[in-house]
């Protein structure tokens, strides 16, 4: 039976990740927690507006209210990466070689494995930053669609286009496809190669979660009362062929969710607080966590699938070990 190791904290928590495989959980109040042979912690930013782990999951990034981006070891050391004064730095990602992009108002900046800072104006707010798989290429999702950089050469921006607001954004992990979740509970797609269109519509709230499964097949996301699963197994993606809906319920919503890093076993957070773990192939479902207080907001594998760090709106933390 899987076992649940609570973290009960104070505010609402952006983020969980294992970095070196110890549990943290980065809160908006700018602090970040971690299990390390007891609870500690550290005071990131003044105020924390985003987060994630790094390509080696030995670091967390983060983003700030006190226009810093910062690099923390396991150990809780903190590096500054960049500071930007005034300005929020509202969205971050982690790309190759100790790569980091991040988000300022309008501009996109990305910080080259030398240490050199690029910075690219957008006419309207970048709400969000990823790095392709391959080679150094950034997205920025922003009203209206998207815009590819290429940071280390001097060539020009693609952009792609799509009517409305953009406010998350993630590469296929084949580079092959580019989606972005949108203001109006949809996804939308774009296959590289040629700029196809791959509308993802019908939730019913907007999508705050994705997750891609291994070796890029699927795609799960919430903003629905399950988590919605496109297939990606061929070159035009998910068009023309509909979604799996996992973990079905039909009283709240699917507000996280993330793949094992190895299986095809999708991990559910719910806005009661409930966490299940589905297997794609014949949708097996099995409860990791009892309804909490408060919706789950993030939540992460350990590297051997065995252990999941979850958060959530409240500060209802913890982690569950799946190995019993």
């Amino acid at each position: 039976m899987p076992t649940v190791a609570p973290l009960d904290l104070d505010g609402h928590c952006i983020t969980a990740a294992f970095i070196s495989d110890i549990p943290h959980f980065a809160l908006a109040d700018g602090t970040v927690h971690r299990l390390d042979q007891g609870h500690k912690t550290v005071e990131a930013h003044d105020g924390l507006l985003c987060a994630v782990a790094n390509d080696a999951r030995d670091r967390l990034l983060t983003g700030g209210e006190d226009g810093k981006a910062l690099s923390l070891c396991a150990d809780g050391n903190a590096e500054t990466l960049a500071e930007a004064g005034r300005k929020w730095v509202s969205a971050i990602a982690a790309g190759p070689r100790g790569a980091v992009a991040f988000a300022t108002g309008k501009t996109a900046h990305v910080r080259l494995p030398d240490g050199a800072v690029k910075s690219f104006d957008h006419p309207r707010t970048v709400e969000a930053v990823a790095f392709a798989p391959k080679g150094l290429r950034i997205a920025a999702a922003r009203y209206n669609g998207a815009t590819l950089h290429f940071p280390a050469t001097a060539g020009k921006p693609v952009e792609l286009e799509w009517a409305g607001a953009h406010i998350g954004v993630t590469f296929s992990p084949d580079g092959n496809f580019l989606v972005t979740a949108m203001q109006e509970n949809a996804l939308h797609g774009w296959r590289l190669s040629d700029g196809k269109h791959m509308r993802m519509t019908g939730y019913p709230a907007k999508v705050k979660s994705l997750s891609w499964g291994p070796k890029g097949k699927w795609l799960a996301s919430s903003g629905a009362p399950a988590a919605i699963v496109w297939p990606f197994q061929t070159k035009d993606g998910p068009m023309g062929k509909p979604p799996l809906e996992l973990g079905t319920r039909g009283d709240t919503m699917a507000t996280a969710v993330a793949f094992h890093p190895t299986e095809e076993i999708l991990a559910i957070g719910y806005g009661d607080g409930m966490v299940m773990a589905v297997r794609v192939a014949d949708a097996k479902e099995i409860l990791l966590r009892r309804p909490g207080q408060s919706a789950i907001t993030s939540m992460d594998w350990d590297r051997d699938g065995r252990r999941i760090a979850f958060g959530s709106e409240t500060g209802d933390c913890g982690v569950i070990d799946i190995s019993g």
